[in-house]
């Protein structure tokens, strides 16, 4: 481990969104642009807020047009309204597709060039404005990463782009935002925090800090997931939700997912399914295939998920934890592709290009089991349905 990357300031408790402003005054900061979406900005969240900013005396703007899987064309209009606003930070108020934006215009926002020249293999260290992230799910864990992930509309492309730039300075978790959310968004934002932890504890660059943010991550979520979702005013759960995505970002932002994630991304640029339901169409179906390469490692996310004791063998753990993510995945209602209205001639034909993307976004590298081209291949077909 050479390297640990953290955001600066992280104020974590209900209520935490008063805090923004002394948070925001301890980094000498005043004036923002606020990246959020049409849904937070008519149905409240914006309104208050501005209101704590207002009533702290801090000057924003709020740009509200981001879309699910943020694209180029989005990042270029916000970057339109921040020229010439004077602005000192950019806050990025939602789920992972606006703060995700947030992270992409911050990086810009200095030295304006193409989106696609910092995807990786390109590594954007040199800072933009600042970022403070403020998630209102309990899932993605961007407000813990240095990465963002942004669409190309030309070629359906999901850009990864990595580096220090995109790494938020002030994080605010405060789960009350989430009490609202409906059952299907808490799911797949939930199994998408999971994804995060399993894979980043499984990862071939896993370290001592990453293996514990991921393990606390496993415990919080494999307890509460079903409770959030089925129980959707449980506070405790709701917390317990929050932090756990909170601690699976900050254990892939310092280990890399694996292979779901890299099979995930073509899927949601593809067929614009959410990330976080397109990650738990695949997390029983290559979990099955990368645990043979790595069973002490998949065993140990068992036992700290409680599906399996310690004197338990690796082996049954393992099974257990499969038919724990098949059975979770069916509790919580997640669609095959088949069934989300995905033609079966229409997956079959992109296959060859999801591939060809998962390939190029590195994460399969980090898998405990490399798969092959046509591994992956067959992967897809397996997880249609």
């Amino acid at each position: 481990m050479s390297a640990l990357y953290l955001p600066r300031i992280v104020r974590a408790r209900g209520g935490a969104l008063g805090d923004l402003p002394a948070a925001m005054a301890q980094c000498g900061l005043g004036r923002a642009l606020v990246v959020t979406d049409r849904f937070l900005l008519e149905s409240g969240p914006v309104e208050r807020l501005l209101a704590i900013l207002d009533e702290a005396g801090m000057a924003a703007t709020v740009f509200a047009d981001t879309v699910s899987d943020p694209t180029v064309a989005v990042v270029d209009a916000a970057l339109d309204v921040l020229a010439g606003g004077g602005f000192d930070c950019v806050i990025g108020f939602g789920g992972g597709s606006p703060i995700d934006t947030a992270k992409a215009v911050a990086a810009l926002a200095l030295e304006r060039c193409p989106v696609s020249s910092m995807k990786v293999p390109a590594i954007v260290d040199t800072p933009g404005l600042p970022i403070i992230a403020i998630p209102t799910t309990a899932g993605t864990g961007s407000e813990a990463t240095r990465v963002t992930i942004i669409t190309d509309e030309i070629s359906s492309e999901k850009m990864l782009c990595m580096g220090l730039a995109f790494l938020p300075t002030i994080a605010i978790l405060d789960y009350e935002l989430t009490l609202t959310k409906p059952r299907r968004l808490t799911a797949d934002t939930g199994i998408d925090s999971l994804t995060h932890a399993i894979e980043a504890y499984v990862s071939r660059r896993a370290n001592a800090f990453s293996d514990a943010m991921a393990l606390s991550a496993m415990r919080l979520i494999g307890a509460n997931l079903r409770r959030a979702c089925d129980e959707p005013g449980d506070h405790a759960a709701r917390e317990a939700m929050m932090n756990g995505a909170h601690h699976g970002g900050l254990a892939f932002s310092n280990a890399s997912v694996a292979l779901v994630h890299g099979m995930s991304r073509p899927i949601g640029a593809l067929f614009h399914v959410p990330h976080g339901l397109s990650n738990a169409m695949l997390l029983p179906v290559v979990t099955a295939f990368s645990a043979p390469a790595a069973l002490p490692r998949y065993a140990a996310c068992a036992r700290e998920m409680g599906l399996a004791g310690e004197g338990e063998g690796d082996q049954a753990a393992v099974a257990r934890l499969i038919g724990e993510l098949r059975a979770l995945t069916a509790h919580l209602g997640v669609p095959t592709p088949r069934c989300y209205g995905i033609a079966p001639e229409t997956w079959a034909a992109s296959i060859p290009t999801m591939v060809e993307q998962a390939m190029a976004s590195g994460s399969p590298a980090n898998n405990p089991r490399l798969a092959e081209p046509a591994e992956i291949a067959a992967l897809y077909e397996q997880a249609f349905g």
